[in-house]
């Protein structure tokens, strides 16, 4: 299948970003000086409930008696120990809420010194207004809001587009808000075969909430990226809105094999991207992927050559937490002494679509 690619952004020389207490930003009618974004502080909030994998399997067991359900199942095929399970009241506007808070406080940022708040993640407490605009009601924001979603690379393309308001001058400072429910797609009856295949994956979803902070920056911290695109592979994982489109199937559907084969057909461009840019995943100090199991991890580094102690495991004790596994990582790599100054970091997303995109950073 052929791919679609894009690039954004230069590959620029390594260069310190600002720290905090460094020199302020640059002003809002400084256009010329606004050349550079970073990524000024990463937050994710973990709610208290955990469900383990033989919980999860017992539940299907109930729900689904026509069907046999092996003992360590979820383990063999994805690697699953336990998943993230948000409370019954909570939605995704509040852990992405949650998120923010977390990521103010620590940059010692006043919500009115935001200038703009994407919401981006599968999940969603509203169709209309924008879910940013509800997030930005809990955290006190009141800058401009607005919704980017692309599947488990929403994160992903947000930053895509924060550095591009950054770069040029039209915001100071971009907040990314990400708020994820993926245990609440999960399909309980299930029966036969064919809906087995397409209905364990779903069983994996993980709720967490994640934020992202960026600024201007004189000094490159986001060096560039390129996302591709190979359209025709999308009904390979499809979650359809029931207001919309009638008789489909409710829940999420994911055709794991497909999927896989729809990513497979991105690795020669995101390939042949890093060759042209002179880059190697393999000398990053880290790289974060997409985790939608612990198996596609080891895939994905035999595909990018990437060496595995580069990676920041999230799966096993998370469950698939889409669009915030990135940002999970990251906080896991700064807790692990592994973020600092002058680092060199790879965000590799992949999405039902099918989507992928990198972005290259120097933290």
């Amino acid at each position: 299948m052929a791919a679609a690619n894009r690039t954004t952004g230069p590959i620029a020389g390594a260069g310190g970003p600002l720290r905090p207490g460094a020199d302020p930003l640059p002003p809002r009618s400084g256009r010329a000086t606004a050349r550079h974004s970073r990524i000024r502080e990463v937050a994710v909030h973990l709610p208290e409930r955990r469900e383990s994998a033989e919980e999860i399997e017992d539940r299907l067991r109930a729900a689904s008696p026509g069907i046999r359900v092996p003992s360590g199942l979820l383990r063999r095929l994805y690697g699953l120990e336990e998943r993230l399970v948000a409370a019954d009241d909570e939605r995704a506007s509040d852990l992405a809420a949650h998120a923010v808070d977390k990521a103010l406080a620590q940059a010692g940022i006043a919500p009115e010194e935001v200038d703009l708040l994407l919401f981006a993640a599968v999940s969603a407490d509203v169709q209309e207004p924008a879910n940013a605009h509800v997030v930005a009601a809990k955290t006190g924001l009141t800058c401009p809001a607005f919704d980017l979603t692309n599947a488990c690379n929403s994160v992903l393309n947000a930053i895509e587009t924060a550095d591009a308001f950054l770069r040029a001058g039209t915001y100071r400072r971009v907040l990314i808000a990400c708020g994820e429910v993926g245990s609440r797609f999960s399909r309980w009856k299930l029966s036969g075969p064919a809906e087995v295949r397409t209905g364990i994956g779903a069983l994996s979803g993980g709720d967490i909430g994640a934020a992202v902070l960026m600024e201007a920056a004189e000094e490159p911290g986001v060096l560039g990226g390129a996302f591709f695109s190979n359209s025709r592979g999308w009904p390979a994982a499809t979650l359809f809105n029931p207001y919309q489109v009638r008789g489909e199937p409710l829940g999420l559907h994911i055709d794991s094999e497909r999927l896989l084969g729809s990513f497979q057909s991105l690795r020669g461009p995101a390939g042949r991207w890093l060759e042209e840019q002179g880059r190697a995943l393999k000398e990053c100090d880290l790289v974060c992927v997409h985790q939608p199991s612990v198996p596609f991890v080891s895939t994905f580094c035999e595909w990018m050559d990437v060496p595995e102690h580069l990676i920041v495991p999230t799966f096993a004790r998370t469950g698939n937490i889409a669009a915030a596994t990135l940002p999970l990582q990251l906080v896991r790599a700064q807790e692990q002494g592994r973020l600092h100054p002058g680092a060199q970091v790879a965000l590799f997303g992949l999405a039902s679509g099918a989507s992928a995109g990198i972005i290259l950073l120097t933290w």
